[in-house]
């Protein structure tokens, strides 16, 4: 049967998530809370859900599915441990508390995100283990979740929010970071999730177009609020993006054109995704990402 992400329970994936953590009686205590305290502090789980959406485009065991969606999780709470560390966006403030490094010092955040990064690779292969994937999907799963982390992915983008890359227009640079730094986990989540309900590779092709055109229009979003938002609605410090300095839409375009092109991307990306009925939870969840307001 289908894992349905209409009956995406909250509380289960949550379950599921705190179990990835490495036993307690293994685990030095201050790295085990750091990396806890990461992980488990709440949020939207945007990927994670992404991915049981796709996976429900096929059959796909709901168990396997949510083990998969920790793994992403595991890898988006790393990249925010290191995001907000004070050689990067030097912040103190995510999901409405203190963040890692200001809980547990700036090197035991630097390791607890390494450590994180590690465990959502362990993750996902238990999770393809689990799904009894063939041989050749389960590595497929394992280097789209490599390739959208690394240099020509998330950390890619991140190095250019850091330093722009050479040459071009501002909104092409922009652009190519958006498309590293947010677009590629949101790409994997589809790809991962489609792999996981055993699609066709031409629909497959089509959900990581339509991953990396919500990684647009979920940016430009981002790129707003945290231009027009309060710290109580975000859950993190607003205004950092113009403090810093940062290439942003809204500073390009101005906040009108950066809404009519987030609608644009997402219909451009509704119009890649399947119209059967099992997609309807997929496509509202993308429309829900692009509407949101926190």
């Amino acid at each position: 049967m289908a894992a349905d992400p209409r009956a995406w329970s909250a509380e289960a994936f949550e379950e599921v998530l705190a179990g990835c953590l490495p036993p307690a009686v293994e685990c030095h205590p201050d790295l085990r809370a750091a990396m806890a305290h990461a992980l488990l502090g709440g949020g939207k789980r945007l990927r994670p859900r992404l991915l049981a959406a796709a996976a429900a485009l096929g059959e796909a065991a709901p168990a396997p599915v949510l083990r998969a969606g920790a793994a992403l999780e595991c890898l988006h709470a790393y990249s925010l441990v290191h995001d907000d560390l004070p050689a990067m966006d030097d912040d103190d403030w995510r999901r409405g508390r203190t963040y890692c490094h200001r809980a547990f010092g700036e090197a035991m955040a630097i390791l607890a995100g390494d450590a994180l990064q590690a465990l959502a690779f362990e993750t996902l292969l238990h999770a393809a283990d689990a799904a009894d994937l063939p041989p050749r999907e389960a590595r497929e799963v394992l280097h789209e979740l490599a390739r959208s982390a690394g240099a020509l992915g998330m950390v890619g983008g991140q190095v250019g929010d850091l330093a722009p890359p050479p040459g071009g227009e501002d909104l092409a640079r922009v652009l190519w970071i958006h498309e590293r730094k947010t677009g590629a986990l949101l790409r994997a989540a589809l790809v991962i999730g489609g792999r996981f309900g055993g699609l066709p590779e031409a629909e497959i092709e089509d959900l990581g177009r339509a991953g990396g055109l919500l990684g647009l229009a979920f940016q430009a979003v981002d790129d707003l609020l945290d231009a027009e938002g309060a710290r109580e609605e975000l859950g993190k410090t607003p205004g950092k993006d113009a403090a810093q300095g940062k290439l942003t839409l809204p500073a390009l375009l101005g906040a009108a054109e950066t809404r009519r092109r987030a609608e644009a991307w997402l219909a451009a990306a509704l119009s890649a995704l399947p119209t059967r009925r099992a997609a309807a939870p997929l496509r509202e969840l993308a429309e829900a990402l692009v509407h949101r307001r926190s």
